[in-house]
């Protein structure tokens, strides 16, 4: 069989809002048993059918680079995790959604990758208000998956689910929440699942149908 041709996916988020789980859920739809920290990186690849079901179907790799990290660690530090945005065809941003905090620090991870030759000059959120002009010339789609939806009581998750709709809304992207231990949160023919597929369609369109000059993260 010929190769598949593929695309890049990060997958990014502060350490422990369960970007592992999600990454082997998607790639093996399975529950990870045993979840451990992710130092440094971590690959995994989903097979997608582009456009299923139309005759322009076709098939590829998504690549899932899960990378590990704190929005706090050194100068250092993020200069080693810059080596592995190179290349990038998409963002899924994972945040907690029992953990108000990993939802904020989304956007520094996304500035992180975005912009990752220029140091931010100070923070992206002030007061509740996101600088929407930080990113006004992003070219790569971007996915937030908010994350531990089982752990949100009856009573709190509106409120929880109408303050992340914000978040996705600042993005310019879909949302999917979920628990990831729990694999019906993206059975075939789910809202999630359709979202999940409209965005690795995006992803792939993005890399190999509008070669924009303009998409610098692709061939930088």
């Amino acid at each position: 069989m010929a190769a598949l041709d593929r695309v890049k996916v990060l997958v990014l988020g502060d350490s422990g809002v369960g970007k592992s789980s999600l990454v082997h859920l998607l790639c093996q739809n399975q529950v990870l048993g045993n979840p451990s920290w992710t130092v440094g990186c971590s690959v995994d690849v989903r097979i997608h059918d582009y456009k299923e079901g139309t005759p322009e179907e076709k098939t590829y790799y998504i690549e899932l680079w899960d990378v590990g990290g704190s929005v706090g660690s050194a100068t250092s530090v993020k200069s080693t995790r810059a080596v592995f945005y190179n290349l990038l065809n998409g963002i899924i941003l994972v945040h907690d959604l029992t953990n108000k905090k990993s939802s904020q620090n989304l956007y520094r991870w996304s500035l992180e990758a975005l912009n990752r030759d220029v140091a931010p000059t100070g923070v992206l959120v002030t007061n509740g208000d996101y600088d929407r002009e930080q990113f006004a010339d992003n070219q790569i789609p971007l996915l937030v998956i908010g994350t531990k939806l089982d752990q949100i009581p009856e009573t709190k998750r509106n409120e929880v689910l109408t303050r992340t709709a914000f978040l996705a809304e600042d993005f310019n992207a879909e949302e999917i929440n979920l628990d990831c231990t729990n694999p019906r949160y993206l059975a075939a023919g789910s809202s999630n699942a359709v979202k999940l597929s409209r965005f690795f369609d995006k992803v792939i369109e993005k890399r190999y149908f509008l070669r924009d000059s303009n998409q610098v993260c692709q061939f930088s």
